[in-house]
């Protein structure tokens, strides 16, 4: 079993050195992600209207900005928000080879595959919330607009603002579909199991709408359409877990057997 594990027995001082490498690396990601995310800060803002621009359709719509400074942090943000979308592979991997030395061949092979799903499940979560959630959001939004006791209402959002409501749209569908990562993490680490999710699965409903009610804008289109598929991962969850856990005891079956 110790033959397992990585020769790296060096002493605290030499992991700490280690670990600031390994951080200085992740911030020279960031920062040069970061910047290049700043040049193309247009072309970027471009694409994180289009659903707005759709919305609105053919009257045009507009955003504005209600601070003089308020148009050059936009750029700030969404070169933030780029750099950390763009560079997160690069810091789960630094992550992964500061920790793998200290881990068994097994424990390895078990974690590999749920680092590969992390930026997977996150992507689908975001595309969701892009492609699908926001679209339908923004029109329901904009159906308020025309004429209430005689005054003209119309949508005049500020690109802050807009901004703002946008991150928490993929951060909020990106985060919360990484949820049967942590689920099945746990699972293997024994500290809950397939027959306690069944078990919790009414909680859990509870449970989705709360979060969805939290995480997204207060409309029901939103929340629904966070918490519904919040609800199908738990399932996904329950069922890929008994796989796992019916290969894990086959696994054992044939070490006995071998033995």
């Amino acid at each position: 079993m110790i033959g397992d594990i990585d020769d790296s027995k060096a002493p605290l001082l030499d992991h700490l050195i280690e670990l600031r490498g390994r951080l200085l690396k992740c911030v020279y990601a960031l920062v040069a992600t970061g910047a290049i995310c700043f040049y193309f800060s247009e072309q970027l803002f471009t694409i994180l209207v289009h659903p707005l621009k759709e919305a609105f359709g053919d009257g045009g719509g507009k955003l504005v900005y209600t601070k003089l400074y308020e148009a050059f942090f936009v750029q700030v943000k969404i070169a933030f928000f780029g750099a950390f979308c763009l560079s997160f592979p690069i810091i789960a991997n630094q992550l992964w080879a500061f920790v793998a030395p200290g881990l068994y061949a097994k424990e390895k092979k078990a974690l590999l595959p749920f680092i590969l799903a992390t930026p997977f499940l996150f992507a689908l979560g975001a595309s969701l919330a892009y492609f699908v959630v926001m679209p339908m959001a923004f029109h329901f939004f904009l159906e308020f607009q025309g004429n209430s006791s005689g005054l003209q209402v119309e949508a005049l959002p500020s690109a802050d603002a807009y901004l703002g409501l946008v991150m928490q749209f993929i951060l909020a569908f990106g985060i919360s579909f990484l949820m049967p990562v942590l689920l099945m993490l746990l699972n293997r680490a024994g500290f809950v199991t397939r027959a306690q999710l069944i078990g919790m699965r009414r909680y859990m409903i509870v449970a989705a709408f709360i979060l969805a009610a939290v995480l997204t804008p207060p409309d029901v289109v939103s929340q629904l359409m966070l918490a519904i598929p919040l609800l199908l991962l738990y399932e996904i969850t329950i069922v890929a877990i008994w796989f796992t856990d019916r290969r894990a005891a086959k696994q054992e079956a044939a070490e006995e057997a071998s033995a």
